[in-house]
């Protein structure tokens, strides 16, 4: 077989539906479902980000710069708007009582939103008498409690000192208690936080310093301070999440998987830019959601996702 033969048949079995180029997935641990293939749900939006599954399966999506959220209901594989004027949301997550959490920066806030009305709560306006930064990624603990980063990012919507200055001393990351009448820091030594993601029993916080190009773990505390912070991996990342085998998913050149000790165990290419963040979905919650770019995707996996 000569060279250029040899190439025609390697690209042609790297073609998929739609004429897209898509990369063999590594996978050393067999966490794909056996013969899956990354698939393209829906394309057409600015910049999507911040998947959040709800009890049915269904996840909810952003689309910041055009500020709004949308739903994917895996049964039908369709998308449909769920809010207009959104806040400019960026990362969201579902509470047990089934209200969104909502990273809303268009005014630096964190808002709470009662999925069947669309009614937003202000839950978190300022800390100590400034605005956020600009919160970007939400995890709720089992018990109700919050953590949230608080990078910066500056948008072209922001106006006035906000759109040249940061608004806090640094780049952080918060807790709000399960009653909200505490937020305080715990985390101030990072760079710029960025993806953020928990354990299932609440024991663990992951915090990825994308600026540092690494992910952190600590130790939650039952009063919500993080201890014993050691290194997780030398990789930043957008989103976050986990599946049952504690392995961890980071994003930004497709989507990087990691066990629970740090080792990679595979590399899920996605053909565009970046990518932005992820999500288990379904009913079964063995759907891969990735968010990238104006593009969301979709793969079947051998685990189940926590969140």
């Amino acid at each position: 077989m000569n060279n250029l033969f040899k190439s025609a048949v390697v690209l042609s079995a790297l073609l998929l539906a739609g004429n897209t180029l898509q990369a063999q997935i590594d996978d050393k641990r067999g966490i794909v479902a056996k013969g899956a293939q990354l698939e393209k749900v829906k394309d057409g939006f600015s910049f999507t980000e911040g998947p959040a599954v709800n009890r049915q399966g269904d996840i909810f999506f952003t689309d910041q710069p055009n500020d709004k959220i949308y739903r994917w209901n895996p049964n039908s594989n369709q998308i449909t708007l769920f809010k207009e004027g959104a806040g400019r949301s960026n990362g969201l997550y579902f509470q047990l009582d089934g209200k969104l959490i909502a990273a809303a920066d268009l005014n630096n806030e964190l808002w709470e939103i009662d999925p069947q009305t669309g009614k937003e709560t202000v839950l978190v306006p300022s800390f100590r008498g400034k605005k956020l930064n600009g919160p970007n990624d939400v995890w709720v603990r089992p018990k109700g409690g919050l953590y949230f980063t608080d990078p910066l990012y500056p948008r072209p919507y922001w106006e006035g000192i906000r759109s040249k200055e940061m608004q806090q001393d640094g780049q952080h990351v918060y807790y709000l208690s399960a009653d909200r009448t505490e937020l305080f820091r715990v985390a101030e030594d990072l760079k710029q936080p960025n993806g953020i993601v928990g354990t299932p029993d609440g024991k663990y916080l992951y915090v990825a310093d994308i600026g540092d190009k690494k992910t952190w773990k600590y130790e939650i505390q039952e009063d919500g301070y993080l201890t014993n912070k050691t290194l997780f991996c030398e990789m930043g990342s957008d989103g976050m999440t986990i599946d049952e085998r504690g392995n961890v998913y980071l994003t930004g050149k497709g989507v990087t998987v990691f066990d629970r000790n740090g080792e990679q165990i595979a590399h899920i290419p996605v053909p565009e830019n970046w990518t932005a963040n992820v999500a288990f979905g379904s009913l079964t919650r063995n759907t891969l959601f990735i968010t990238a770019m104006g593009s969301v995707y979709t793969l079947k996996m051998k685990h189940r996702g926590v969140w």
